[in-house]
């Protein structure tokens, strides 16, 4: 094994559950064999499936397959392969040279292995709607070659069985989704500390990308941002306009450690905060501890969503801005990438909403408080671990609004 770099890691005995995890679940549905396939899409979250498995990942523009046999060596697929991935973990020693052409080498691995008329899962295949991904993530060329090598062959959307795993969380995956939390709070320190009437909304953005960075987060990670006068939405990116007191900054931050994204939702004032928001965040507030009280084994994300919708309306005020309130749920799962199930306002179907919660399932919890015309809208969140006694805050920020220059 060649020299490892000092990144950070997982243990072999966390590779050992994986494995043995992912391949009770083959036995159960008859796969000879598991690809997942290379995408570095949406902040690499396409290709987590990859990275779970093989411990091979880490960067924006390092795309990375994977072939996992029922039994035997695991296999991972890339660019720069050997000068790259070998001495960066310790739980894959087939590593092998795509040269940007990874169909060509995942159907080489796949005739090693015997399987022309045997089950071949493919994760992100189309055929099962994946968290954020309902055409699949495969590439057409790859699939192409796939298919075209394999006439015999049955291929088999993968897709559950890896959602499946990934649900629980390991005690080492939530250890590293607490650091994750750490740096995304430190983030939010820099940003409120930057946010100052005269500066730029780009460089305020840029004090907390810093702070991600420079407390040890990989990039590529999502993340969403706009600032102004009361705005409701997020954009993808800052823009060049200088802050005024009482403006707010609303995004959604996540950090990268080992891969893992915690995800963390701040409101932030330059200076001054809105009468409107100071009224919403405290039904916003108990709205989030109802329902992290209720983060237990057995309840679905069905019963979380109408929890929501009844806590907003018994929280809301008769009198004042925030009069005649609502709340909207928002929650989705965390860990190596689009982590589900999901809900959010436009997220909500039928087989999410039914999904049970289970011990160690993490979520970003980011339900919002809105008024009654609509016209503000208040969202606090943070990263939670589901336990049998209800949901516990991954984070240590207080649950308020944040005030630059105090």
């Amino acid at each position: 094994m060649a020299e490892l770099y000092p990144y950070p890691r997982f243990s072999l005995a966390e590779r050992d559950r994986r494995w043995k995890a992912v391949r009770e679940l083959m036995r159960e549905h008859r796969l000879d064999v598991i690809v997942t396939p290379q995408n570095s899409g949406h902040s690499t979250d396409y290709q987590a499936n990859s990275r779970y498995l093989t411990h091979v990942g880490g960067g924006g523009d390092a795309d990375v397959a994977a072939v996992f046999p029922l039994d035997g060596e695991v296999t991972a697929i890339a660019t720069s392969a050997a000068p790259r991935w070998p001495t960066v973990q310790d739980w894959t020693r087939d590593v092998r040279e795509a040269r940007r052409n990874y169909g060509r080498v995942i159907v080489e691995r796949l005739k090693e292995l015997n399987v022309e008329r045997g089950r071949i899962g493919i994760t992100g295949l189309g055929d099962i709607e994946g968290t954020r991904t309902p055409e699949g993530t495969i590439f057409y060329g790859t699939w192409k070659q796939i298919r075209e090598a394999f006439p015999n062959a049955e291929l088999i959307d993968a897709t559950a069985i890896l959602t499946e795993v990934r649900y629980v969380k390991s005690q080492e995956e939530i250890d590293a989704l607490t650091k994750s939390m750490e740096i995304i709070e430190l983030a939010f320190e820099a940003e409120i500390e930057a946010a100052r009437p005269g500066v730029k909304d780009w460089e305020v953005w840029a004090a907390n990308q810093y702070a991600l960075m420079r407390n040890g987060s990989e990039m590529p990670v999502h993340f969403n941002w706009v600032s102004g006068k009361n705005p409701r939405r997020t954009l993808t990116r800052p823009s060049m306009r200088i802050l005024e007191r009482g403006d707010l900054i609303i995004n959604a931050t996540e950090a990268s450690w080992i891969g893992y994204r915690s995800q963390g939702v701040q409101p932030v004032f330059v200076e001054v905060i809105d009468p409107v928001h100071a009224e919403l965040i405290k039904v916003q507030r108990e709205v989030f501890n109802r329902v992290l009280e209720n983060l237990k084994p057995g309840v679905t994300v069905g019963e979380l969503a109408e929890l929501t919708r009844r806590t907003g309306a018994s929280a809301a005020p008769k009198t004042g801005p925030a009069a005649g309130a609502k709340a909207d749920h928002n929650m989705h799962g965390r860990g190596a990438g689009d982590d589900g199930p999901i809900i959010t306002a436009n997220a909500h179907s039928p087989k999410e909403l039914g999904v049970a919660l289970r011990e160690n399932m993490v979520f970003i919890c980011k339900p919002s408080a809105i008024t009654a015309d609509n016209q503000y809208i208040c969202t606090w969140g943070d990263t939670v671990v589901v336990t049998k006694n209800g949901g516990r805050r991954l984070g240590k920020r207080p649950h308020d609004l944040a005030v630059s220059g105090k």
